[in-house]
This record gives C-alpha cells, sequence and structure tokens, in this order.
C-alpha cells in the first residue's frame, strides 16, 4: 500500500557524497527503515517511505548549506562543523566516525610541550580550529593550509609539526610522525539548519526517535540464560536490566529461564560471573531497535 502523500515539504539530508562517512550514514537510514532510491550519480535522492530527500555534497560544503537553509540538517563530523564556524544547532551525537584533531611533531624530536611550537611552522587542512587552540595557549605560529597529504609536510621540509585528523595513529606512524597533543575530538552528529520550519522540524523529530532506537540497540544484547532456582536471586543482583529480569519457569523442576538487556561494553564480564554464579545455555541475541 502507497505511503499518503505528505503536505509538508521533505526534511532535505545532506551526507558527504563519498567515503566512510557517507557509508555509515546511509547505513543508519536504512536501519531507521528508510529506503533512499538512489541511482547512479545522483546527487538528490528522495526516501521511498519517509517525508525526507539526501542531497550528496562535499564534506566541506555541508556547514554552509545547513547554515543557508539549502539543506535542513546534515550527517557531518563535529570537526568539520567547528573548522568552518557557520551557524548550525546540534541535535544529536551518534556515536560513530570518532576521530580526533591532534598535534604531531617527526618521532625523535624533541618535544617539550605545546610551548615548544611557539614560532614554530605548523601544516594543516584545518587552520581556524589549529589558530583557535593555540590563541588560547599565548602561542604564536606559521600556519601553512594544506588540502591533503599533511603527514609529508615535515619529510619535505615544509613545516615542523602538523595538525590533522587522527584515528588509529597508524598514518602518523608511517609516515615517521608521533601524536602529541589533542585539540579537539570528533564524532559524526546531526546538525540542524537555523532556518528549518515547524514542518519540517517535526520529520527532524520523527528521524531522531528512529536514531535513538537504532543507537540504544547497537550497544546492547538480549541475553537468555537457564538458571536453577537456588541461583536466581544472585543472577538477577548480577544483571542491570532496562527495569528487571524476566523470569520465566522451564517445564524442568527446579529451573527457570531469565531474560535480560547487557550493555556491550560490559558483557564479558557480566557473562563471566553468570556461569559462576549457575547459569546455563547462555543465548546472546542481537538487538534492531530498542524503544526506551
Amino acid at each position: 500500500m502507497p505511503t499518503p502523500m505528505s503536505t509538508t515539504p521533505p526534511l532535505r539530508i545532506a551526507v558527504q557524497k563519498s567515503g566512510r562517512l557517507l557509508d555509515e550514514s546511509i547505513e543508519l537510514l536504512k536501519e531507521c527503515g528508510i529506503k533512499i532510491d538512489n541511482g547512479r550519480d545522483q546527487l538528490k535522492a528522495p526516501a521511498r517511505n519517509f517525508n525526507a530527500e539526501v542531497l550528496y555534497l562535499r564534506n566541506s560544503d555541508i556547514p554552509q548549506y545547513i547554515q543557508d537553509g539549502v539543506a535542513d540538517i546534515g550527517i557531518i563530523g563535529e570537526n568539520t562543523l567547528i573548522e568552518k564556524e557557520k551557524d548550525h544547532e546540534v541535535v544529536l551525537k551518534l556515536g560513530f566516525s570518532k576521530c580526533r584533531l591532534s598535534l604531531a611533531t617527526p618521532r625523535g624530536m624533541a618535544y617539550g610541550g605545546i610551548r615548544s611550537l611557539h614560532g614554530q611552522r605548523i601544516a594543516t587542512s584545518y587552520p581556524n580550529s589549529l589558530r583557535a587552540f593555540l590563541s588560547k595557549q599565548g602561542i604564536e605560529a606559521d600556519i601553512h593550509e594544506i588540502s591533503g597529504s599533511v603527514e609529508i609536510a615535515p619529510n619535505i621540509g615544509l613545516a615542523d609539526a602538523i595538525c590533522d585528523l587522527v584515528s588509529t595513529g597508524s598514518t602518523l606512524f608511517k609516515n615517521g610522525l608521533e601524536e602529541q597533543d589533542v585539540i579537539l575530538k570528533s564524532q559524526a552528529v546531526i546538525a540542524a539548519s537555523p532556518k528549518i520550519d515547524a514542518g519540517r522540524r517535526a520529520i527532524l523529530d520523527q528521524l531522531v526517535f528512529r536514531i535513538k532506537s537504532v543507537l540504544a540497540a547497537r550497544n546492547q544484547k538480549y541475553v537468555l540464560m537457564n538458571v536453577p532456582e537456588a541461583s536466581i536471586q544472585e543472577v538477577i543482583a548480577l544483571l542491570p536490566g532496562m527495569r528487571s529480569p524476566t523470569v520465566l519457569p522451564l517445564a524442568e523442576a527446579g529451573w527457570s529461564s531469565v531474560h535480560s538487556v547487557i550493555a556491550e561494553d560490559r558483557f564479558w564480564d557480566i557473562i563471566d560471573r553468570l556461569r559462576a554464579a549457575g547459569a546455563e545455555g547462555i543465548l546472546i541475541v542481537p538487538i534492531a531497535k530498542m524503544i526506551v
């Protein structure tokens, strides 16, 4: 049955047109049940079953489009929003595409803290963020703005240090660099335009509700286990649960099935303790959505 036509114009969602953040953004929308009818090389694509359309834009252009109201929201890294210094509202932090903007120097170079960069040459693709950080520290440096391959700058004599995004640090290591100071930490966020109207804001609220349900589920596991009656209270005490675990009697006398939800980051520690308390036949089930 086709979705009824809405009188409200679609929510315009800006995403990076290529790269890892694009893949994670589209996957998130997919997990929210939103199907995007995107053909080859399309720069605008409608959602089939949600009142929205996706705009595929250059990452560095998205903050301007958000400020101007050409895009109602964007899924974008905080680092880009901060660097571009445009007007926006961070609606929701998404917890993926995490990285940090850091200062790095050649390995083996004596580094006496941030003060040692006073008067030095620093290469970066993030001049505004770097300049603001150095100003707060009372440091003056010669900032060389370059658009890519920042890591090579010290090796070719262009700079004494660099300021660049770091995820695992492997790229720095391969280029003989060592991370020194973190300027800011970043992750993907939903940023909204100051010009978004009430109708599209209502659609955004629906989208945020769906996203929160997906994100809540990603860090949780549904756990089922068989527990002897004598151990039920001990097992329940170990389970965090959303409220309290579900306990159902089994056909075999003296045993119950206990159901609960465990956070991913506490998972293995709790499982080991449950086994020690007498739990058996433990089943772990991924959660697709979680409405809290």
